[in-house]
């Protein structure tokens, strides 16, 4: 038998629903901890394991106090921190094997908590809401949890309902089973950190080419606002000997309100770390939206159509300018080696000479801004290349080569 799994719910609304679910990975030999994230009501049909009342004890509180904590919105803020905290316990202590959240808006508490369970540790979310007209940064992170739409809402044990839950714990007992955690970083692993998007495909193409020849591996992201965030992650959990930051674009997002926002930290976490890095600003000349969500007061700038879903909108001159301040303040943080690398014919494919981004003056006042800004030990190096073109990967990745090299001597010597 394996360890138990957390089963996190609202039992005074789901609690017939989470006992079906419970049964069935009891039958295929998963035992659960039942986790209560309902805040007003009690338990229906179900006793939990952590009820709560038990989960706000455990942060700090009286559930009559977390019940009155003002708006629903509070308490549910604070009940989310106390499943996350519990959650991110059992795991440490080595008391869970993995977790499923199950429910409907509420369902966004036990998937914060999953957020906590290492990469390769089985995660499931099952929710109606898990649908294509929802935001699933709410239910994945920057984590590979499983998202399973219910279709019918979690009220009732009709075949509808009881199928999915079968297939949800049959899937859970598979992972269990047959998948496994990603294992600690091998000391004697060359893996780098890289990023990527499609206006940048060939040129990663080639740097991944280049790297392989020099000994490493590269480990590519997709920069859609989730990925360099989980590159980070890893970074900072000792994945990687190194990064190659290439495709820089999810800062600009974080300005503009596109969709490929990464947050106010984007940029500093590897730095911080002490990892080297080579940074180059390829992407950072737009922003991503939903075809139909350009911004009203926007539709006047430049814009490309990558594809029918995604719609991209140039970054304006004095943006240019603000991006450049955040990309040299960001990598000042820096305690270990960096290089920046700045190719002048273009940060992306519709920047290019007759593009539709093509634009030298606003891409001129990123980079003065970062020369200006920048440390004065951080160099900028200027290529007459375009970022999709593999010679700039090729050349990205021979920097990098030289720049971990100087670290290992230096470590060596030391």
């Amino acid at each position: 038998m394996s360890l138990p799994v957390a089963l996190i719910a609202t039992l005074d609304t789901k609690g017939p629903e989470v006992a079906y679910l419970r049964d069935r990975l009891a039958a295929l030999g998963v035992p659960s901890i039942v986790i209560d994230t309902g805040i007003l009501g009690e338990p229906v049909g179900i006793t939990p394991d952590v009820s709560h009342a038990d989960l706000a004890e455990f942060g700090g509180i009286t559930l009559e106090r977390l019940q009155h904590a003002g708006t629903r919105g509070d308490a549910v803020a604070l009940m989310r921190g106390f499943v996350v905290d519990y959650v991110d316990r059992l795991w440490r202590e080595g008391r869970i094997a993995g977790g499923i959240a199950i429910g409907g808006v509420g369902v966004v508490m036990g998937a914060a908590a999953l957020h906590r369970l290492p990469l390769g540790v089985p995660k499931i979310v099952i929710a109606p809401t898990a649908s294509g007209h929802h935001e699933f940064a709410p239910y994945v992170g920057t984590k590979d949890v499983m998202v399973l739409h219910s279709v019918v809402d979690i009220l009732g044990l009709h075949a509808i309902a009881t199928t999915v839950f079968d297939n949800a714990a049959a899937a859970m007992a598979g992972m269990l089973e047959h998948g496994h955690a990603l294992p600690a970083p091998d000391p004697t692993a060359r893996y780098v950190g890289v990023t990527m998007l499609g206006n940048t495909t060939t040129a990663v193409g080639a740097l991944a080419e280049r790297l392989a020849e020099h000994g490493y591996e590269a480990v590519v992201f997709h920069s859609s606002g989730v990925g360099g965030r989980s590159m980070e992650e890893l970074a900072e959990a000792g994945h990687f000997v190194g990064v190659i930051d290439y495709t820089t674009n999810e800062i600009v997002d974080h300005l503009t309100g596109g969709i490929h926002d990464a947050g106010p930290d984007r940029l500093r976490r590897v730095g911080r770390a002490g990892i080297p890095q080579v940074v180059v600003p390829a992407c950072v000349d737009f922003s991503v939206f939903e075809a139909d969500a350009i911004p009203e007061r926007h539709r006047d700038r430049p814009l490309y159509e990558h594809n029918p879903q995604y719609t991209l909108m140039r970054t304006s001159e004095d943006e240019m300018a603000q991006v450049g301040e955040i990309f040299a303040a960001r990598l000042n943080e820096a305690t270990a080696d960096v290089e920046v690398i700045v190719p002048t014919e273009g940060l992306s494919i519709p920047n290019a000479p007759g593009g539709v981004f093509w634009n030298p003056d606003a891409d001129r006042r990123f980079l003065d801004t970062v020369r200006r800004d920048l440390r004065e030990d951080i160099p900028v190096r200027t290529v007459a290349l375009h970022a999709d073109d593999p010679a700039l990967g090729r050349l990205v990745a021979d920097a990098f080569h030289t720049l971990h090299l100087a670290r290992e001597t230096k470590e060596q010597t030391s």
